[in-house]
């Protein structure tokens, strides 16, 4: 796989909550903060979404917007109002006025994720995407969106399964959007995947973790200078060739920790320690703890 496929993977995303959220005349809600990737699909109307710190944005219908992590926002019928504070529910959820056909209508939720290395994930993106339905539609993730909406207005056998898959893929298609806000800082896997010299890199680099390569072996790889290299790298990347493998090798190795299925001599073996002993002391210095322990703290919270 790809690296932004193998980061994926550890992540393991699931939909979490898929619920309708529908208004009528005027209202405006807000919520705290939470620690999961929130998504909303406008799929009727329009309505008014404000992250905390900035401008009011307007979504109409077929517009997406992906938040990594979901920081404390409002929801509302018209910018400027005030709005109540709420607790987020698993049921489905009407604003405004309780009586008559809604003129607002959404589909909006949480992914869950791998906690472990949920960091991977706000490494990849700024802090939201939005996708316009006149950008969106004319692509996959367009088509995508379609798909979701019309299984929104079904009631076909299957439907929650299909709307929970199709989801899953819409998350993957907004994390390859090319479209994220101009003024973000532009680091993380994404940006080096999109990166043609880079991508070759990166794609070495998982192809073989257990390697220990060097700077001067990946600048091989990239056709390039090794400060040139190193330099384009931690631009694009946020850090050092060296510091990735790191990083990527500890994703690995927890992910392989809380699943439980292999000794530390295969993990280390793995991902390139010549011995459980070498891997467990790389662990402690990076994680504070040592393997044993941090696979039993998973155990003992849930992977989740």
């Amino acid at each position: 796989m790809d690296p932004l496929s193998d980061t994926i993977a550890l992540l393991r995303p699931s939909t979490a909550i898929a619920k309708p959220i529908t208004g009528r005349g005027r209202w405006g809600v807000r919520y705290a903060a939470h620690d999961a990737p929130g998504f909303t699909i406008i799929l009727r109307g329009e309505c008014w979404i404000t992250l905390e710190g900035k401008e009011p944005v307007k979504f109409q219908k077929g517009d997406f917007l992906l938040l990594p992590s979901t920081p404390a926002f409002s929801l509302s019928s018209h910018p400027g109002l005030k709005c109540e504070l709420r607790e987020p529910v698993n049921a489905a959820v009407r604003h405004g006025d309780q009586e008559g056909e809604p003129d607002f209508v959404s589909l909006g939720g949480t992914f869950r994720i791998e906690q472990v290395n949920a960091p991977l994930l706000l490494a990849l993106l700024p802090g939201f995407i939005h996708i316009p339905a006149s950008e969106g539609r004319t692509g996959r993730l367009g088509r995508v969106i379609e798909l979701v909406v019309d299984e929104c207005a079904s009631d076909d056998p299957g439907k929650e399964m299909i709307l929970q898959r199709l989801l899953e893929v819409l998350l993957v298609e907004a994390l390859r959007w090319r479209r994220i806000d101009p003024d973000a800082v532009a680091t993380g896997v994404l940006d080096g995947m999109r990166d043609p010299v880079l991508a070759r890199v990166l794609r070495a680099m998982h192809a073989d973790v257990r390697t220990g390569w060097t700077v001067s072996d990946l600048a091989g790889i990239a056709g390039m200078s090794r400060s040139a290299f190193a330099a384009r790298f931690a631009d694009v990347l946020g850090c050092g060739p060296a510091e990735y493998l790191m990083r990527w090798r500890m994703a690995l190795a927890k992910d392989a920790l809380i699943r439980g299925a292999k000794g530390l001599d295969r993990i280390a073996d793995e991902i390139g320690y010549e011995s459980a002993s070498a891997f467990s002391t790389a662990f402690r210095k990076r994680l504070g703890c040592s393997p044993g322990r941090f696979a039993r703290s998973c155990a003992g919270n849930g992977s989740q």
